[in-house]
């Protein structure tokens, strides 16, 4: 094997193993989120590095289910979620 194959290998598994180890710490918290709008009620779970952006996410899910038009949407998004359960991963 050459100097630039082994190189190559070593950079591939460093590389490989970096995603691996970042992908399993991204999600450090999970929140179930569940939202009224319009009579209609959704629950929603999503995963994410923050409190605040795993309950922004499980948000913007549910209301993707409830709403109809971006405007809908962001009247959705803007509305106080009936319970947010969140727990560390």
């Amino acid at each position: 094997m050459g100097k630039t194959t082994k190189a190559t290998l070593v950079f591939l598994v460093l590389f490989i193993g970096t995603v691996v180890y970042l992908s399993t710490r991204i999600a450090a918290f999970e929140c179930k989120v569940c939202v009224t709008y319009r009579g209609e009620t959704i629950c929603r779970t999503a995963a994410s590095g923050t409190e605040k952006a795993a309950i922004e996410s499980a948000v913007t899910s549910a209301c993707s289910g409830l709403a109809s038009g971006m405007t809908e949407s962001i009247k959705c998004e803007n509305t106080r979620p009936d319970s947010v359960t969140c727990k560390g991963r």
